[in-house]
């Protein structure tokens, strides 16, 4: 397909996606089922331009002064490819493309964006959440959510129970991997460009072979703050597909007893796969209906909330997550917030941990949900993540966001990962 022949698909896909409000990863899937004839290079190219106008559609929306998925398209092509007016117009009017254009659309393309945009324009986020995420960035809101609405690189964390970081570094050099800045075990790809190959690095042996998983490197930060340790037991209760309970079994060197439930059962279903391929052998999957499998007479250790949330920090992956969102799913969200974290504290024995996570921006999902949490269980105490980094990473712990020196909020822009939140406290009593 020539590049006209993409534009045109990937505004055909932009209208599947906003008018039966569905997730652009089904709507991109769909649509190469129905066209056998696009080749991976094609899907490729047709996926970025569908996620890069969902990243930034308010601003391109802005500039084209039209939010259909036509307007939308047009408008990235200037913003994010920084095609000009002109060369756009060539592609509109080319076989196969998505037809002439307006002297509207061309007067529009041809102006330059206005310097004083609202933040939430400027920014590209739903203008609802400003005084939220105000409530976190301050004056730093419009370039800490241009960071989000960046594509985001390809993260791994290596499995030491099978491999070494150079073990992988060395397997994946031909996609120019690099370690990450701050988790030891951390291993970077850049994204692609529009025109280069798509990378799928689960496809290369290394992966097959179990010496690593995709997991962002704030994930991986968040499994080594927890202070686990081997022979400890700990109860991983929002599980999901496994991520950081393989992550932890790794920190724990198979020692000791890591119990993984999530009380959605398709969620959790890649797990088994997951643990089989990475050997992990002290993890011991419950299944959703059978709760009762958590009580341990003595508890635990060490107990792990991954918070259901509104997935706000993974917005550069999930674009369109953020457009979907509204206050009754985050009010949902807060919801079912509370209730886990307070299901959690039964499990945690006197002495042990419990840690609460969320992949979110939003302080009502996190330093609120633990101010509160504190305030109504008097034997818990926060453990800095200053200390916690100090004592697990023995480097210089990075500076929080939200300028906390005890809870850690991590963004694109200040740390170069996705945006997440750590909390681990202690149970006094």
């Amino acid at each position: 397909m020539k590049m006209a022949g993409r534009i045109a698909a990937a505004i055909e896909i932009l209208t599947e996606i906003t008018t039966r409000i569905r997730p652009a990863s089904e709507s991109l899937r769909d649509w190469g089922k129905a066209h056998r004839f696009a080749g991976s290079g094609d899907r490729h190219v047709i996926g970025t331009l569908v996620f890069d106008t969902l990243r930034h559609r308010n601003s391109s929306a802005a500039r084209m002064g039209a939010d259909t998925p036509r307007a939308l398209l047009l408008g990235t092509l200037a913003n994010v490819l920084k095609l000009p007016a002109d060369e756009i117009a060539a592609l509109c009017s080319e076989q196969f493309g998505p037809g002439a254009m307006t002297p509207t659309e061309l007067s529009a393309l041809q102006a330059p964006l206005p310097s004083d945009l609202p933040p939430h324009i400027a920014g590209d986020f739903p203008e609802w959440l400003t005084p939220e995420l105000s409530k976190l960035f301050g004056e730093h809101l419009v370039p800490q959510m241009q960071a989000l609405a960046e594509r985001a690189p390809i993260d791994l964390r290596t499995n030491t129970l099978k491999a070494t970081p150079d073990d992988v570094l060395a397997a994946l050099a031909k996609f120019g991997a690099t370690a990450t800045a701050h988790s030891p075990f951390g291993i970077r790809v850049q994204p692609p460009g529009i025109d280069a190959r798509n990378i799928n690095v689960e496809a290369e042996p290394v992966h097959g072979m179990g010496q690593f998983e995709v997991q962002d490197e704030a994930s991986q930060l968040a499994a080594i703050l927890t202070g686990v340790q081997p022979g400890e037991t700990v109860l991983d209760l929002c599980a999901g597909a496994g991520g950081k309970s393989l992550a932890l079994a790794a920190l724990m060197k198979n020692e000791g007893k890591l119990v993984a439930y999530d009380r959605d059962k398709h969620r959790l279903r890649p797990i088994f796969e997951r643990i089989m391929r990475s050997g992990a052998t002290c993890i011991e999957v419950v299944a959703y209906d059978e709760p009762a499998k958590l009580e341990r007479k003595d508890g635990y250790d060490l107990v792990v909330v991954d918070a259901p949330c509104t997935g706000s920090g993974t917005w550069r992956r999930k674009p369109d997550a953020k457009w979907r969102l509204s206050e009754k799913q985050l009010n949902i969200r807060l919801k079912e917030q509370m209730d886990v974290i307070e299901k959690a504290v039964s499990f945690v024995k006197s002495g042990g941990r419990l840690a609460y996570f969320t992949c979110s921006l939003l302080p009502s999902e996190n330093d609120a949900q633990v101010q509160a949490f504190l305030k109504r269980h008097k034997q818990f105490e926060i453990i800095p993540y200053t200390e916690q980094w100090q004592k697990a990473l023995g480097t210089k712990p990075p500076v929080s966001t939200n300028g906390s020196k005890e809870t850690l909020q991590l963004t694109p822009l200040d740390h170069g990962t996705d945006g997440f939140y750590m909390a681990v406290m202690r149970r006094k009593v």
